[in-house]
């Protein structure tokens, strides 16, 4: 039986100012590096190894990635990181605060560009700062997005597990992804079959360990959490 660990970053300083954060590279707080040192505890005391990681290009990713190898004593295997497993981009919605978004335009607006799965947000200018072709992360990538669904975050996260993630079980049993949210979501949403209607009510909470047992033909066999929370 394979395991596939996918693990949402913890709490980042935005979070919990309650902002919009998308591809804006934020860091975790302090309750977020608690959250990923939790998450390596719950992994070593289940006896469980990663053999290798998979993480986006931000850093609140990265820090939860090394916090939680390091605290399941697992530092030292293989970690490819790729901006296909970023954030979705919430466009120019990025670094407002939601329920000041909320007070503007109206709470369902703001669940619909939230939770739906092919409606937009409002995008950014070409010439807007946070457009990611500014951001030397980005250097030499094309058709860089202004804001996305999370249909064209799938669409994007989805190719990268299935050429890249999943042929790496031929040569490991434990697989590690540590992401964000709606990358999550969309992987999960690709895995269980999840519907264009369900997949709105799905919540990943950050810092929580979601294991995928997969058969050897790498089929999905059911689901469990690994959570330290209450």
């Amino acid at each position: 039986m394979k395991k596939l660990i996918m693990l949402r970053h913890g709490e980042s300083l935005w979070n919990k100012e309650n902002r919009f954060t998308g591809w804006t590279d934020i860091t975790l707080s302090q309750k977020g590096e608690e959250e990923a040192r939790n998450a390596g505890k719950i992994l070593k005391k289940n006896n469980i190894k990663i053999d290798i990681a998979y993480t986006s290009v931000l850093k609140r990713a990265n820090q939860t990635l090394f916090l939680t190898l390091e605290n399941n004593d697992n530092l030292g295997i293989p970690v490819l990181r790729n901006y296909r497993l970023n954030e979705r981009h919430y466009g120019a919605l990025q670094g407002l605060n939601k329920e000041e978004t909320a007070n503007k335009y109206g709470a369902d607006q703001v669940k619909i560009w939230r939770r739906s799965y092919d409606v937009l947000p409002p995008l950014l200018s070409e010439d807007d700062k946070r457009n990611p072709k500014f951001d030397e992360l980005y250097k030499g990538i094309d058709n860089l997005p202004l804001g996305e669904s999370l249909k064209m975050c799938l669409e994007r996260a989805v190719p990268y597990y299935e050429s890249i993630i999943k042929p790496s079980f031929v040569n490991h049993d434990v697989i590690l992804i540590a992401a964000h949210g709606n990358s999550l979501r969309s992987l999960a949403k690709y895995i269980e079959n999840i519907s264009d209607e369900d997949i709105v009510n799905l919540e990943i909470k950050t810092g929580v360990l979601t294991v995928y047992e997969l058969d050897d033909n790498l089929n999905f066999v059911r689901k469990y959490e690994l959570s330290w929370k209450k």
